[in-house]
């Protein structure tokens, strides 16, 4: 009868210490009470009792004594780890340490300090950033027809591109003394996604100066006199940037990226002599790229003739490439699932550039990778949260008032258990994608840079926008497949995987 009263008792107390994550030490005196109080209570036999101490004596032992369990369990088991496991390259290293480490480690401590989360500022835009809000982009939300813009121009309008040059949204991130907006990222956010509801190509091509590329490397990484002349000619328009990473074998991979430069001298614009890189590269599915007239270039730097000093292998470097330099060769145009954002390759057969193109001069030579990386959280954190975020409140907002004015058998369909059931967690899931976008937002205007956290958004918000426009498109059956100017839903359906795929694809981020 007592065993009814103690197992009761004995699972509650396991079950509270792993709740709150009972030290070992705990754990072991725990254990140790339990058998003792076995031990005098129930009179075992003796040789039970002697296999139960001999068991745990050591094991206690083992779990208290830090020396002894270090060197006997730990340090064995690591080295067995480390054999197991491939050798870690530098790419690799860099890409995980880089940008800094934000709440998300409450996250992977098991027990998330909430009121620190509570604790953060709420996101808010400012007057200024408001009124750009309400008055560009809403005016630009006006000028855009995405049908017109993927169907019949695939592009936009010149009216649109005179208009995001001359209201600044390509310099959104660009401080105010180079001309540019220096908008917070939860302005920047909030600009993306309100042009994202109604164009995504229009979106895209907001985004992507704003984002991972030349701008953003020149205000993290640009000597003063890179940022002097190019951040202005960028925040106005000027300068049309993109920015070249991916390739055709390689894909985003720097440690097999074959694009190449070699340091050497030669003549230059009538000088001779010239320290400089000359490159040869290929590229594909650049953003921006046809109509690009600043090109940022990753590639692989080699210094055989020691100009620069004793290394050979220098590493990855990004420098700026201007499109009209002789040997630059824009190819023919990508069109991504139908979207008619500019996208398209582009390559290089011995292009010569001075050193004082590489980003942030000679000092930054093969650093090339590492700043790549602590800059990649904008895109993951701000532009993709944003779009996705977008999508979802258009569907709730299209696809909730198309439930409630159409009818089947004399009822409105959002009445029905199955398509309500849908709506509810489109209504959930807007809702926690835009408290995502906001609290992410609100760390980067703060001073972080979460490259965990941030790629963790992305995946999670790409995916979750996934789901919805899928559930849109269940509930608007054949008004959702059926094509034409009224569509509000099928363009964004077809450009799903975009999303899914740039910054990082998911498959591989998860």
């Amino acid at each position: 009868m007592n065993w009814m009263i103690e197992l009761p008792i004995l699972f509650t107390a396991l079950g509270f210490m792993v709740a709150r994550q009972a030290s070992r030490y705990l754990w072991a005196g725990a254990l140790g009470a339990m058998l003792l109080y076995w031990s005098i209570l129930h009179t075992p036999p003796v040789w039970a009792l002697i296999i139960a101490w001999a068991i745990f004596l050591p094991v206690a032992v083992f779990l208290t004594v830090d020396p002894l369990r270090q060197n006997l369990l730990i340090t064995p088991l690591l080295g067995l780890y480390k054999k197991i496991l491939p050798s870690m390259s530098d790419t690799e290293r860099e890409a995980l340490e880089a940008g800094s480490v934000w709440w998300e480690a409450e996250l992977f401590s098991g027990r998330p300090d909430w009121h620190r989360m509570l604790g953060f500022s709420a996101p808010a835009l400012s007057e200024e950033e408001q009124a750009f809000i309400d008055g560009p982009t809403n005016d630009l939300c006006h000028m855009v027809n995405d049908w017109e813009i993927t169907e019949e121009l695939r592009d936009l309008t010149p009216e649109t591109w005179d208009f995001l040059k001359q209201q600044g949204f390509f310099g959104m991130i660009i401080p105010k003394q180079y001309g540019g907006l220096e908008f917070s990222a939860n302005a920047h956010s909030a600009v993306v996604l309100k042009v994202a509801s109604r164009s995504i190509s229009a979106a895209v091509t907001v985004m992507v100066p704003n984002s991972l590329g030349p701008a953003k490397l020149l205000l993290s990484y640009g000597t003063e006199q890179q940022k002097q002349y190019y951040l202005p000619r960028l925040a106005s328009g000027e300068e049309i940037p993109c920015f070249a990473l991916t390739g055709p074998e390689a894909g985003s991979d720097a440690a097999s990226m074959p694009d190449t430069g070699v340091v050497c001298r030669q003549t230059h614009e009538g000088k001779d002599d010239v320290l400089g890189i000359r490159l040869n590269w290929e590229k594909r599915y650049i953003t921006l790229g046809p109509v690009a007239t600043l090109l940022g270039l990753a590639f692989h730097l080699h210094d055989p003739d020691h100009l620069l000093g004793d290394q050979e292998d220098i590493g990855i470097t990004l420098a700026l490439i201007p499109t009209t330099t002789p040997g630059v060769e824009i190819g023919n145009r990508h069109f991504p699932m139908s979207q008619s954002f500019m996208n398209g390759p582009n390559r290089g057969t011995n292009v010569f550039i001075p050193m004082d193109r590489v980003i942030g001069g000679q000092a930054y030579v093969g650093q090339g990778w590492r700043m790549l990386m602590n800059s990649l959280s904008d895109g993951r954190a701000i532009s993709l949260p944003a779009l996705s975020t977008a999508s979802c409140q258009l569907v709730s907002r299209s696809v909730g008032a198309y439930a409630a004015v159409r009818k089947q058998f004399k009822v409105a369909i959002g009445k029905f258990e199955g398509i309500s059931e849908v709506l509810g967690r489109i209504a959930g899931t807007t809702y926690t994608l835009n408290a995502v976008r906001g609290f992410t937002t609100a760390a980067l205007d703060s001073g972080e840079d979460p490259s965990v956290a941030s790629a963790i958004i992305k995946y999670h918000a790409t995916e979750r926008m996934r789901i919805i426009v899928n559930d849109a498109m269940d509930i608007l059956g054949g008004r959702g497949i059926s094509m034409g100017p009224t569509n509000f839903i099928g363009r964004g359906y077809q450009g799903l995987p975009i999303a899914i795929t740039v910054e990082g694809a998911n498959i591989l981020t998860r």
